[in-house]
């Protein structure tokens, strides 16, 4: 009695191997098909989950992405613009993003989306507050630390700068942070997010010569994105509130 092929035995793989054995089963799928299919799962899985650990690496205090943006509600914004921004050309060319406006206008919501698409694609992403980065380089300086923690945040791909302008800088902080913008300057691509116009940073960098030396560094060649003064976040709390029933 001639004996019929067995049926693949389904892997104890994560990727969906059960699954696919299945598929592979209910389609008659030759073995070496299905290994093929059973690689690329694989190989599918391997490149979420890296890109999950560069998402955890990158630093992001919290989940936002351009799929959660409301772009109708701030007419500012050119979302074909932002979406190009995402496709993260202007990182592999090394250049700065600047994103400039009012609290509540989505300015930290869209660098924290645009570095989550920088790690997604394959890049090395850090994000920090400007404020806890001079901290860091001032107790780095303070031990004898700072040109490896300089070269730490000199390595990697985009620096996210979150809410740099809203606490004057002192001399000595402002220019640990040219320090790193210097050592990043047409090498590794910097995005910053700041609620000041670039003619008001002044009141965070005290010095005009070194203020107008960090500015140089962040827009030279590099995109401007202006959010706008409409508090989009206070737009929002207004709109709901209007939509509630009114209580006695």
């Amino acid at each position: 009695m001639r004996s019929t092929p067995a049926t693949p035995r389904s892997p104890r793989r994560r990727g969906g191997g059960p699954r696919l054995a299945a598929t592979a089963e209910r389609e008659q799928m030759s073995y070496l098909g299905f290994l093929a299919e059973l690689l690329l799962a694989e190989c599918d899985d391997r490149a979420r989950r890296r890109s999950e650990r560069r998402s955890n690496a990158a630093g992001f205090p919290r989940d936002k992405s351009l799929r959660k943006f409301d772009f109708d509600a701030n007419p500012n914004l050119d979302a074909a613009m932002i979406h190009t921004l995402a496709k993260c050309e202007w990182i592999k060319k090394s250049l700065p993003l600047c994103l400039i406006g009012d609290s509540g206008t989505g300015k930290s919501h869209l660098l924290i989306a645009l570095g989550t698409e920088a790690a997604m694609a394959g890049y090395r992403v850090k994000y920090v507050p400007a404020t806890k980065l001079v901290n860091e380089l001032v107790e780095a300086a303070d031990e004898k630390q700072l040109t490896k923690t300089i070269a730490r945040y000199g390595r990697v791909d985009l620096l996210c700068i979150d809410e740099l302008g809203y606490m004057e800088l002192d001399r000595r902080g402002a220019e640990l942070l040219f320090q790193v913008l210097t050592e990043r300057e047409e090498k590794n691509s910097v995005a910053i997010a700041s609620n000041e116009s670039f003619s008001g940073w002044t009141k965070t960098f005290t010095n005009p010569r070194l203020c107008a030396a960090i500015v140089d560094r962040l827009i030279f060649g590099g995109n401007i994105i202006e959010t706008g003064t409409d508090s989009y976040h206070l737009a929002t709390t207004r709109a709901r509130a209007e939509q509630q029933p009114a209580t006695s």
